[in-house]
């Protein structure tokens, strides 16, 4: 199979494997002497260069030694999504100490669990974060807000240097007990991981990366030392308040080059994306964290340049990029699922079985990695590093690590992915231990008995796919009835998780099946039916043509045979993706620009009718669409109904003759 190769930008230089032997701050300060005037980092309302990146980067550190003194030790970060907590990240590794992203929009509880676990001697974060930084220390350790920084600093680097042993970050994931987990990597781990990924895209300081990922996620490592750790320009952007629709936009008004996202978010734009070539300076999308299929690099093939090179990648954050699928424009993709590819350097891949022994060619066994780079471990977690990361049966310095993933060995080495071993699903791109919304759910003093799958969306008869993203669905049996209502246990998890962990769709059974042997038997489960679920308002039908309209729109997008008009969209499932494509769907149907902002003011069906409706001179207009798009689903739901007569009496004449 021809494997297709990324184009290098003007001016790259080859990472060395001598270059991984020192710290990430080190090779930082190089770029920063040979490009101290380049645009380091920059969103729309501020930039900095590299120059100016190193000098901040340099008194925050300052300010950090002056309350923790010398030693690797965790600090905290709790950052909006931009500019400042690159400074914050720089900072805490220039001072030697280890950084602990938190992201501040997961549930309070669970950024408490996850600090406490860490351990940190400190809380950095900016000036939006402060009172929550101050309520999470509860008066037990020092909280340093960026904005409040001693101007007298001195901002030159610091005099003394890191072995690259030294510990770099720790990422929290969710863990199979239901409890996160910190994933820990050093300096040399962390610039391996740059060097393979600087040499196989070409990273080059011409390059402007994206950061679509927060910096809680092993996903931003790649991107933001990838970009600053070349001389390049790195991007943040706000996915989660600004959603997908203004991605193309601003990819193209950046001039992006380099672009990773998971395939969820790829999908999103992609089908809103007109005409061809649409992204002229972009070299590489970087697909990760979900399976990617067939009609993706249709997607990709229709609506970017032939200089773009599509990627498909299987990572973990116990090593990052573990295999990689490079698509060009003649890259042949045989089947529904596009194979995660080839090797990377350093990393070897076995697939097991359940014994421990290696399977055979087109075999499916269970991923398992063979690196020196492996994470370190578990931070805390002795005993958990000691199943998970396992010595070299041959006794030399790499180590085994089991992924959990399932994966298959083509003839020609290359990789398809599987799925998990475990009931590990990935949803819009976050990795997520259903066992943890499992325990979340079994902590309501209503609920019995809880277990949550990952199902395909499907519209109100589960037997039509609504698309290939999956939805974790909650099955659960009540402690007694009534059973709760399915409001209720939303509001309750949102205290717990974040929303993408979330079910959307609840369903209530009197038992769960379970297997001969006694086990939960998850394959028995019923699929959704997609009635509307039990909620604190009555149903209430549509009245006007702008709200049927809306509630069809609602009901395709979360999968339910109706809505009604005082439904709340986030109650029923809805989360921001969904979100933005039903306000896509809206533009497109009444010509309506409207803000994801006023979908929260006014989530049901009714309200958002309303608000629509405010503008005298809109409101003819509106209501005349609304009145022609029932018409014409109308008149298609009757065309569709001919059809299926006539091949029913076909059918029935075929028979008789």
């Amino acid at each position: 199979m021809r494997i297709s190769k990324i184009e290098p930008a003007p001016g790259f230089v080859e990472f060395t494997r001598a270059e991984i032997e020192q710290s990430i701050a080190a090779r930082f300060e190089r770029q920063v002497a040979e490009h101290p005037r380049r645009l380091a980092v920059k969103i729309k309302n501020h930039a900095l260069s590299y120059g100016a990146l190193n000098r901040a980067a340099n008194r925050l550190a300052r300010a950090i030694l002056a309350r923790l003194g010398a030693g690797a030790e965790p600090v905290a970060l709790l950052f909006e999504h931009g500019v400042a907590v690159i400074v914050a990240i720089l900072a805490i590794l220039k001072a030697g100490k280890i950084y602990v992203p938190l992201d501040p929009t997961y549930p309070r509880e669970k950024i408490s669990s996850m600090l406490e676990d860490s351990q940190a001697g400190l809380i950095v974060c900016d000036g939006k974060n402060f009172s929550l930084s101050r309520d999470l220390a509860q008066h037990e350790l020092p909280v340093l807000g960026v904005d409040q920084l001693d101007a007298t600093l001195a901002d030159d680097n610091l005099d003394f240097s890191l072995p690259p042993d030294t510990l770099a970050y720790i990422l929290y994931t969710s863990g199979s007990t239901g409890q996160p987990k910190g994933v820990l990597h050093n300096h040399r781990n962390v610039l391996h991981f740059i060097r393979n990924y600087t040499n196989d895209f070409g990273v080059g300081a011409d390059d402007r990366q994206s950061l679509l990922f927060s910096c809680a996620v092993a996903g931003a490592v790649k991107n933001i030392f990838g970009a600053l750790l070349n001389g390049a320009t790195l991007l943040p952007f706000n996915l989660k308040e600004e959603g997908p629709d203004r991605l193309p936009a601003w990819l193209i008004g950046e001039g992006v080059t380099l672009c990773q996202m998971v395939p969820t978010v790829f999908r999103h734009f992609a089908g809103h994306l007109a005409g061809k070539d649409m992204f002229p300076a972009l070299r590489a999308l970087y697909l990760t964290g979900e399976p990617l299929f067939e009609r993706d690099v249709e997607a990709y093939r229709a609506h970017f340049a032939a200089s773009c090179v599509l990627v498909n990648a299987l990572a973990s954050t116990e090593l990052n990029t573990i295999r990689q699928f490079f698509i060009d424009k003649e890259t042949p993709v045989a089947g529904a699922i596009v194979p995660v590819g080839y090797a990377v350097e350093d990393t070897e891949v076995l697939l097991l079985d359940e014994t421990g022994a290696a399977v055979g060619l087109g075999r499916v066994g269970e991923v398992t990695l063979k690196s020196r780079y492996l994470a370190l471990g578990y931070w805390r977690k002795p005993e958990l590093t000691r199943a998970a990361f396992l010595p070299d049966p041959a006794g030399g310095e790499e180590r085994i690590y089991c992924t959990g993933d399932l994966g298959l060995m083509r003839p020609d080495g290359c990789l398809e992915y599987h799925g998990r071993k475990d009931f590990q699903v990935k949803i819009r791109g976050q990795r997520v231990e259903v066992g943890e919304i499992e325990m979340a759910l079994l902590g309501h003093p209503a609920i019995r008995q809880a277990v949550v799958l990952a199902r395909e969306d499907t519209a109100g008869d589960a037997s039509i796919p609504l698309s290939t993203d999956k939805r974790l669905i909650g099955y659960v049996v009540a402690a007694h009835e009534p059973a709760p209502a399915t409001g209720e246990l939303r509001e309750f998890l949102r205290k717990k998780l974040p929303d993408y962990m979330i079910p959307s769709a609840f369903v209530f059974l009197p038992s769960l099946p379970v297997t001969a042997i006694g086990k939960i038997d998850r394959r028995a489960l019923p699929a959704p039916d997609g009635a509307r679920p039990e909620l604190e308002s009555a149903f209430v039908a549509p009245c006007t043509a702008v709200e049927e309209v809306l509630a069809e729109m609602w009901a395709q997008l979360l999968g339910f045979k109706q809505i009604g008009i005082h439904d709340n969209f986030f109650e029923l499932g809805g989360h921001s993706l969904l979100a933005t494509q039903f306000i896509s769907r809206l533009r497109d149907a009444f010509a309506v620009e409207v803000p994801l902002s006023r979908l929260l003011e006014a989530p049901t069906v009714a309200a958002l009718a309303a608000a629509l409706l405010e503008g005298a001179d809109e409101r003819a207009r509106i209501e005349k669409t609304a009145l022609r798009l029932l018409e014409v689903a109308r008149l298609s739901e009757a065309q569709a109904g001919r059809i299926l007569d006539e091949k029913s009496a076909l059918d029935k004449t075929g028979r008789t003759q």
